[in-house]
């Protein structure tokens, strides 16, 4: 690559937002929302659940309809009322109230980010998450307002470190997305959810190589030999990359580079940009220099707590950091169900329930963090927990 294309990406800025809508959550963590039927509560966020928080009252986006607070704001919620009638647990119009929270929302309605996700192969949902979940990350993680606290404890996975990475994976509008694009309900996660905290260059180590993300891993071929071979078939989707910027993604901090729109060329990135396999070998960069970072990569920009959503088959790599300060992003492929997953995550979903965290989540946070973790399949005497055999595992590692 010429030295005048180093560094050289297209820089695509997405601003933090100057405001957001407003979720409304019943006592079990469902979405009060409105449909042609009514007042009601949902178990997901599409535009039925957006609301538009003014003072005292929220007027639902999509119809106008407007309920209003009958007591003052705490951490406990609040009761809602629709004219001479308070609002039940399950949205209906009663003479009992219940107790509703207000929660943080999307800048955007979600079928205007649906609908750029289908037209680009990739979405970004700025500062989607709360501040105060991403300063708890930050804490965990070692980075931002807690870098020079310590480092990140490695030996455990981050779900069992703080109920924050139970709330991010089920942040309810990237979910949503993520069903309705790759056309199935029932979605996993392909591997538990993890940091990726990228220090500063030193200018030796390796760079990570251009790759596309699981099941697909085009340009890592032989880490799962054949897992996903190179195809084209319309509406067929595998794969989706969910990224949270724990840190303000910045070219200069290591923001992830991607080729947008190569997730429907139908082939992996090209060995001339330097593949994810050339680029991991020991001693690559001082041989052959950094993987490609000329003006045909792009580089998304973001601010913290954002949701950089992608087609896992996008070509894409880690950035080079060249600032002082570590960039914490986290990770999550998130399959269909009916893929075989990358890596085993009921093991520590099953520590995370036997731990003290689970008290942190709504009710409807359980039910998804459970259908995101647990592996299925359905049997005459109803479904079974799909998880890793310890000698059969043990049998199959035996040199042949």
């Amino acid at each position: 690559m010429p030295k005048d294309e180093i560094f050289q990406e297209t820089v695509t800025r997405v601003e933090k937002p100057s405001s957001h809508y407003t979720l409304l959550r019943a006592p079990n963590g469902d979405f009060l929302g409105a449909s042609d039927d009514g007042l009601g509560t949902f178990d997901y966020v599409d535009d039925k659940a957006i609301w538009d928080a003014d003072g005292e009252t929220y007027r639902h986006v999509a119809t106008g309809l407007v309920v209003e607070t009958e007591s003052p704001c705490s951490k406990d919620g609040r009761y809602l009322r629709h004219g001479a009638k308070w609002l039940a647990s399950d949205g209906t119009l009663s003479d009992a109230a219940a107790l509703f929270t207000t929660g943080h929302g999307p800048a955007h309605l979600p079928s205007e980010y649906l609908k750029s996700f289908r037209e680009n192969g990739w979405v970004c949902f700025p500062s989607i998450i709360a501040p105060d979940i991403i300063e708890e990350l930050e804490r965990v993680s070692y980075t931002g307002r807690w870098e020079e606290s310590g480092e990140f404890d490695r030996s455990m996975a981050p779900m069992l470190q703080t109920a924050a990475v139970a709330k991010i994976a089920t942040e309810p509008v990237s979910l949503w997305l993520m069903r309705q694009y790759m056309g199935v309900q029932d979605i996993r996660l392909g591997h538990s959810p993890g940091f990726a905290i990228l220090p500063k260059d030193d200018g030796k180590r390796n760079v990570q190589g251009w790759h596309s993300d699981f099941p697909y891993l085009w340009g890592i071929a032989g880490r799962i030999p054949d897992r996903i071979p190179v195809h084209q078939v319309d509406g067929l989707v595998l794969g989706v990359q969910r990224n949270l910027c724990v840190s303000e993604f910045r070219k200069e901090n290591g923001a992830t580079c991607f080729k947008l729109g190569s997730h429907a060329s139908g082939e992996g990135p090209p060995a001339e940009w330097g593949t994810g396999n050339a680029n991991k070998t020991p001693g690559h960069r001082e041989a052959r220099g950094l993987p490609y970072t000329g003006p045909d990569a792009d580089v998304v920009e973001a601010p913290p707590g954002s949701y950089i959503v992608y087609d896992s088959r996008t070509w894409h790599r880690a950035g080079v950091n060249r600032t002082p300060h570590k960039r914490a992003a986290m990770l999550q492929a998130v399959i269909p169900m009916f893929m075989l997953p990358f890596r085993d995550t009921s093991r520590i979903y099953k520590q995370f329930i036997n731990g003290p965290f689970p008290d942190e989540l709504t009710e409807l946070e359980k039910r998804e963090l459970e259908a995101l973790m647990v592996s299925r399949m359905l049997s005459p005497d109803g479904p079974l927990a799909i998880t890793i055999d310890d000698e059969l595992t043990e049998r199959i590692r035996l040199p042949e």
